[in-house]
């Protein structure tokens, strides 16, 4: 006998919901941005979010010869650049509530999609439901076909 699950299950469910303040960091992104923007060539945003090392690596290429410093100026605007702990600057004002740092509809996307997903569980059910009563059905024709009347 095997010990398969009875249910496809690919991750464990969280005991605990995350909490959106270990996602967004303490820094502002737009003092990150002005920095980027003034004194970007020379690393000046990624000295203020704490990644030293990138920084100098900046400092001592002139931002990679422009082509870093527009990388990561295209990121800080856009919000997907990290802090040295790995938080996105999502944030424009510290003091600004963490949950106006996320996208809009985040929230409805994900409710909708765990809807679906649940959906398709559901169909997936019934579709094993469905192959187990052929199966049976099949198993019954060849019995009878096989016993001599």
């Amino acid at each position: 006998m095997t010990n398969l699950p009875d249910r496809y299950d690919p991750e464990p469910e969280p005991d605990d919901e995350v909490d959106l303040r270990d996602l967004v960091s303490d820094r502002s992104r737009g003092v990150a941005l002005g920095l980027g923007i003034v004194m970007g060539v020379f690393g000046a945003h990624r000295f203020y979010v704490g990644k030293v090392g990138t920084g100098l690596g900046m400092l001592f290429t002139l931002g990679g010869f422009g082509l870093w410093w527009l990388y990561d100026i295209i990121l800080v605007a856009t919000g997907e650049f990290t802090d040295a702990e790995g938080k996105r600057l999502a944030r424009w004002d510290v003091n600004d509530p963490i949950a106006r740092a996320l996208p809009r509809g985040a929230d409805r996307r994900i409710e909708v999609l765990t809807q679906d997903v649940d959906a398709l569980r559901d169909q997936l059910g019934d579709l094993a439901e469905r192959v187990d009563f052929a199966e049976r059905m099949l198993a019954q024709q060849r019995e009878r076909h096989s016993l001599k009347p």
